[in-house]
C-alpha cells in the first residue's frame, strides 16, 4: 500500500519564525514528531512518503500516487489541513484524519474518510487492522492512556534534517496541573506518563545517527510533571550521555513556574544542556490566575522565580494572556510593566482563547457567551467568546501590549536586562558553524543598516562584545528574533 502523510503549512505566527528563519537558511523551527512517529508503527512493506508542507510544497503527483493519505496537526494548522483534505477528496483519495486538531474537532472536517483520534498507539491498530479487511470504521477513538514503552523511535529518515533549526524529542505526556483554559489534561491526562531514561538515550542515539548537531526540543507540554524521576534517572542519564557524545546538542523544553522552586533539577537541567525554557506566567493579576487556576503561579513572587531560572543558563520564554474575566481596565499596563520588570525577552502575548473541550469552553458554553470557533492562532486578534470587559477595549489593550513590548525601545532594554543577568552555559554546548556568519551578516545589514531598531542594534552589541562576550551569539540571535516579533505583530489589522 502507498501513504502518503502530510503535514499541513502553519500561519505566519508568533511561534512559526518565518522571517527568522531565513537568516539561517532553514525552512521550518521544528519538524511533525508526530507522523514521524505515526510512521513508525505502519507496516514495513508499506510505501511512505511524508511531506511536511512548511518545507516543501505538496504535489499533485504525490496524491495520486497514495491510496491513504494521513492529515495530522494542530488547531492553528486547521485552515491548511481542510484545503488538504478538500483537494484529496477532488482527486478521489480518501483521507485518515488524526491528532490534536481532529481529536477535538473531527466534526468540522466532513470530507475527511476517516479518523484515528486521541493516541496513535491505541487507536492507530485497529484502523490497520480494518482498513486492510476492507471494514475500517469512520471514527476511532479511545478513553484510555497509551503506555509510552509502546510508542516507537520516530522514522527520521523519512525528512530531510537539515531544513529545520531544532529536531524535538518527546520524554512525557500529561500535566499535573489543571488551568481552566488549557487543553492538555483533555489530550492526555493530568498523570505525567513517562518514557524510562534509557528510551530517552536511544532516542538521543537515533537522532545522533541522523548526522544532527544541533538543538532538540523536547515537546512535552510540561517537562518537571514527574520530578522525582527526573532528577533521579533522566537527567542524569541525558548527562551522562552527552559527555559520552561530546555536548552535541541543546536542549529546550516547557514546563511550570514551580521548576523554580528546585535548585537541584535546575542544576541538572543546566548540566544537561537546557538552555530555554517555555514557562505559563499569564498574568500579575492574582484574581485572574484564581479565575483559571493557575494554582502554581499563585502567592509566588514570579518575578524572582523567573531570575533565578535565568541565573542557571536557562532563558525562560513566557506566555501571557488578557481576556480573563477578572482583568482589571489596567491590566494592559500591568502586563507591559511586568514583562519589562521580568526581562522575559520573548513574551508571547496571546489574547484568552475557549478551545474546544477545555473547561473554559464548558463555562462559555452554559453561560451563553461562545460567539466562534476558536482560529487556534491567539495573536491574531480574533476572540470566541464575549468577554467580561468591552471588545473594542481588549482589542486596544492587547494591540497597545504587543506594540510596546516589541518596539525596539523596550525590545532591546529587555534583552540587556536579560544578559545582565543570565548565567550563559559552558562554552562546551556553543558550535560554530558557518551559518552563523551568515546569520550576523543579515542581521548587520536587515537590523543594523536598514531597519529602525538600527540605533538599539548597534548599542547592544557593542555593550554586549565589551561586557558579555560569551553572550554575543545569544544577543545576536534575540536580536533576530525581535525582527520576527515586530514584524508579526505589524501586521495585525487595525481596530
Amino acid at each position: 500500500m502507498n501513504l502518503l502523510l502530510v503535514y499541513p503549512e502553519f500561519p505566519e505566527t508568533f511561534w512559526s519564525y518565518k522571517r527568522a528563519l531565513k537568516f539561517v537558511l532553514k525552512k521550518s523551527g521544528s519538524p511533525p514528531l508526530g507522523l514521524l512517529t505515526v510512521a513508525a508503527m505502519l507496516p514495513a512493506d508499506w510505501n511512505i512518503e511524508l511531506v511536511d508542507m512548511n518545507v516543501s510544497s505538496l504535489r499533485t503527483t504525490s496524491i495520486r500516487r497514495a491510496d491513504l493519505v494521513f492529515v495530522g496537526g494542530m488547531s492553528v494548522q486547521k485552515d491548511s489541513a481542510r484545503r488538504v483534505i478538500q483537494r484529496c477528496a477532488g482527486m478521489g483519495v480518501k483521507t485518515v484524519a488524526g491528532g490534536p486538531l481532529f481529536t477535538t474537532g473531527w466534526e468540522s472536517f466532513p470530507e475527511a474518510d476517516y479518523f484515528v483520534l486521541n493516541e496513535a498507539e491505541l487507536t492507530l491498530p485497529g484502523f490497520l487492522q480494518d482498513i486492510q479487511h476492507g471494514s475500517a470504521k469512520r471514527i476511532y477513538s479511545t478513553k484510555k492512556w497509551a503506555d509510552l514503552a509502546d510508542t516507537p523511535l520516530p522514522r527520521w529518515d523519512l525528512i530531510k534534517t537539515k531544513k529545520y533549526a531544532s529536531l524535538s524529542i518527546q520524554h512525557s505526556r500529561g500535566c499535573p496541573f489543571n488551568c481552566e483554559f488549557c487543553d492538555i489534561t483533555l489530550l492526555y491526562g493530568r498523570q505525567t506518563r513517562i518514557k524510562t531514561s534509557s528510551r530517552i538515550t536511544a532516542e538521543l542515539d537515533n537522532i545522533y545517527s541522523t548526522g544532527w548537531r544541533d538543538n532538540v526540543f523536547f515537546v512535552d507540554d510540561n517537562f518537571i510533571g514527574n520530578k522525582s524521576v527526573l532528577k533521579k534517572e533522566t537527567l542524569p542519564a541525558i548527562i551522562r550521555w552527552m559527555e559520552k557524545h561530546r555536548y552535541p546538542f541543546t536542549f529546550n523544553t516547557q514546563a511550570s513556574i514551580n521548576i523554580a522552586d528546585d535548585e537541584e533539577l535546575l542544576h541538572l537541567m543546566g548540566k544537561a544542556g537546557f538552555n530555554r525554557v517555555f514557562v505559563g506566567i499569564e498574568t500579575p493579576n492574582e484574581a485572574s490566575l484564581k479565575e483559571c487556576s493557575k494554582v502554581q503561579n499563585i502567592n509566588r513572587d514570579m518575578l524572582a522565580s523567573i531570575r533565578k531560572i535565568n541565573k542557571h543558563g536557562i532563558e525562560v520564554q513566557g506566555g501571557f494572556i488578557v481576556g480573563f474575566d477578572s482583568d482589571p481596565a489596567s491590566i494592559f499596563e500591568d502586563q507591559i510593566r511586568f514583562i519589562q520588570e521580568s526581562s522575559v525577552v520573548t513574551a508571547m502575548v496571546g489574547l484568552l482563547t475557549a478551545l474546544k473541550g477545555t473547561q473554559l469552553y464548558q463555562r462559555l458554553k452554559r453561560e451563553n457567551r461562545l460567539t466562534a470557533e476558536e482560529t487556534g492562532n491567539n495573536t491574531d486578534l480574533s476572540i470566541n467568546f464575549r468577554p467580561a470587559m468591552k471588545l473594542d477595549t481588549l482589542l486596544k489593550g492587547y494591540k497597545s501590549i504587543v506594540s510596546t513590548i516589541y518596539s525596539p525601545k523596550y525590545y532591546y532594554k529587555r534583552v540587556k536586562e536579560f544578559l545582565k543577568i543570565y548565567s550563559p552555559p559552558i562554552r562546551k554546548f556553543f558550535r560554530f558553524r558557518p551559518v552563523h556568519i551568515f546569520a550576523l551578516i543579515r542581521s548587520v545589514i536587515l537590523l543594523g543598516i536598514i531597519g529602525k531598531e538600527r540605533l538599539q542594534y548597534w548599542k547592544l552589541m557593542l555593550w554586549t562584545i565589551l561586557r558579555r562576550p560569551r553572550c554575543f551569539p545569544l544577543a545576536t540571535t534575540l536580536a533576530i528574533y525581535g525582527f520576527h516579533y515586530r514584524k508579526v505583530f505589524e501586521k495585525l489589522p487595525r481596530v
